[in-house]
């Protein structure tokens, strides 16, 4: 489902860029939208991957996956230029989704039943319903101290532990330095662990 929705944005892309007018020299042109194509095809997953981690929910991912490539478009004239071209997409859908999070307002917290939340792995049949519930009860409240978070730790975070981008994709996707990622998701992991344990008690 989130496969089809991710390609189904891409899409979207590609056929914009069809759209676009073209200058008078076609083999340049024509460069540029294959870089374009093989970006969206490359990439549009970690795009939407990094739009859900901010936004959470499935419908504003979309658009904000189309909103980043989009961008990209307008500006597929840099493309030749760009030395590492998924730290940049990456940096480009962090500060796309981030905006719109803002835009849409002050984050609020999901329910359990929210159908427009990932699914859930499904536990296996050896697992007995009271671990079941555990698991999600501990998903539930980790997602809900990870948003209570200074967005100073929580961006890292989301973006090191939960994208599992390296801390150099992560530095200069927040235009910070690596020292300053490793600090900031320790002391986070440190706040959540804290938590969490005075919860337990």
């Amino acid at each position: 489902m989130i496969e089809v929705k991710r390609l189904v944005a891409g899409e979207a892309v590609l056929n914009e860029a069809a759209t676009v007018p073209r200058s008078p020299d076609r083999s340049q042109v024509a460069g540029q939208d294959d870089a374009l194509e093989e970006l969206v095809r490359q990439h549009s997953r970690l795009v939407y991957s990094i739009a859900y981690a901010a936004l959470r929910s499935h419908h504003d991912a979309e658009d904000a996956t189309q909103e980043t490539f989009l961008r990209v478009l307008r500006y597929s004239h840099k493309l030749a230029a760009v030395e590492d071209p998924k730290t940049w997409l990456a940096r480009i859908a962090w500060r796309v989704a981030v905006d719109r999070g803002k835009r849409r307002g002050s984050r609020k917290e999901i329910s359990l039943d929210d159908p427009d939340r990932p699914g859930e792995q499904l536990p296996s049949c050896d697992a007995s319903a009271d671990q079941a519930m555990q698991g999600s009860e501990i998903g539930a409240r980790l997602e809900r101290l990870i948003a209570a978070l200074p967005e100073k730790l929580r961006e890292p975070l989301i973006l090191s532990a939960i994208q599992e981008m390296s801390p150099r994709e992560v530095a200069a996707t927040l235009s910070i330095n690596e020292a300053a990622v490793r600090s900031r998701v320790f002391r986070a992991r440190q706040i959540l662990r804290e938590k969490l344990q005075r919860e337990n008690k």
